[in-house]
């Protein structure tokens, strides 16, 4: 079972700095990789920019919880949270090609 994350290309874990403004204020990020591709990837299912996203979703978690204590965190929660809501969509899909 193991072998499959240990055979993970070590390019996916690498971490990156990228620095981006957000209400003005410029903030460095400092994510993995993988972390960034899941990103970009949802900024394109959005018709946004990877920087536009993340100062939306920023935008958004404060309007509702006031804070963020970890916002690194909160984005790599979102990234598998998208994952894991594509994987649904999918499974349902799959269901409905099998049912007819």
């Amino acid at each position: 079972m193991c072998e499959l994350y240990v055979k993970a290309d070590p390019i996916l874990y690498e971490s990156r700095t990228r620095s981006l403004r957000i209400r003005g204020v410029v903030t460095t990020l400092r994510l993995e990789n993988q972390f960034w591709d899941i990103l970009r990837e949802i900024a394109e299912v959005d018709g946004m920019t990877t920087n536009q996203l993340i100062t939306k979703l920023y935008e958004e978690v404060m309007d509702y919880r006031g804070e963020v204590v970890n916002f690194a965190s909160f984005l790599r929660v979102s990234c598998t949270r998208f994952l894991a809501q594509r994987l649904q969509r999918s499974a349902e899909v799959l269901s409905l090609v099998q049912s007819r």
